[in-house]
């Protein structure tokens, strides 16, 4: 009984990390990222890397985390209904993967011009631009309040673990963003453009199939409520 009851605790909070994880990863894009923050950051030492690059990860954590807590607040200050999130909210998604998995370019062009400053002038950019919006886009914000309204459930406990899930994914994804910009002038020298490519295509069209999951989510649920 009790082993039934572990098991169905970890897998609904492994159910909603591995949901957040691929709904988040294609819109973050930690290697697409580095090429930005790389514009940024320019030439400067890799101590400086090592450090925006933790700043930057930590502040991207408490930034979508705040979106995620707050998302149920905002759908019920504007008297929005949970299907109708994930109907909309599935839509948009899976015109992201749509659109990523047509882009004929898969590494955005980066104006590479290079930009020099001190410890101090990039210090005052961790929030704006670094975090937002290169790091956490309008688009990640979408994800996060679609993901909070798609997690929602009946009772405490399950409402608990399934926010559990998408928090652990969060902290896991600027795990690879502070490695990805920690390292950026590594990997972007490494990863040749067609893996990049080919890696993008993959997490576009599970983008999309997701994006299709929670739209049809909420047609469903929709459609349940007229026919009662």
């Amino acid at each position: 009984m009790l082993f039934d009851i572990i098991s169905g605790i970890v897998l609904l909070v492994m159910k909603y990390f591995g949901l957040a994880f691929s709904a988040l990863l294609p819109v973050i894009n930690p290697l697409g990222s580095a090429l930005l923050f790389m514009a940024i950051v320019g030439t400067s030492p890799a101590s400086i890397f090592r450090k925006l690059a933790r700043r930057v990860a930590f502040s991207r954590v408490l930034f979508l985390l705040t979106v995620e807590l707050v998302g149920a607040t905002l759908l019920t200050f504007f008297g929005i209904s949970l299907p109708v999130v994930q109907f909309a909210g599935g839509f948009v998604l899976a015109a992201m993967g749509w659109g990523l998995l047509n882009n004929k370019d898969a590494r955005a062009t980066v104006k590479q011009a290079s930009v020099e400053g001190d410890d101090g002038t990039l210090s005052e950019k961790v929030f704006y631009p670094l975090t937002f919006p290169i790091t956490a886009g309008p688009g990640c914000i979408v994800v996060m309040v679609t993901l909070s309204a798609h997690a929602s459930r009946s009772g405490v406990l399950n409402n608990v673990l399934a926010h559990l899930g998408i928090a652990v994914a969060v902290v896991a994804l600027s795990v690879t963003v502070l490695l990805s910009y920690t390292y950026a002038p590594k990997i972007t020298q490494k990863i040749t453009p067609q893996t990049i490519h080919g890696i993008l295509r993959v997490i576009a069209f599970v983008l999309l199939c997701i994006g299709v999951q929670i739209a049809w989510k909420g047609l469903e649920t929709m459609i349940g409520r007229i026919q009662k």
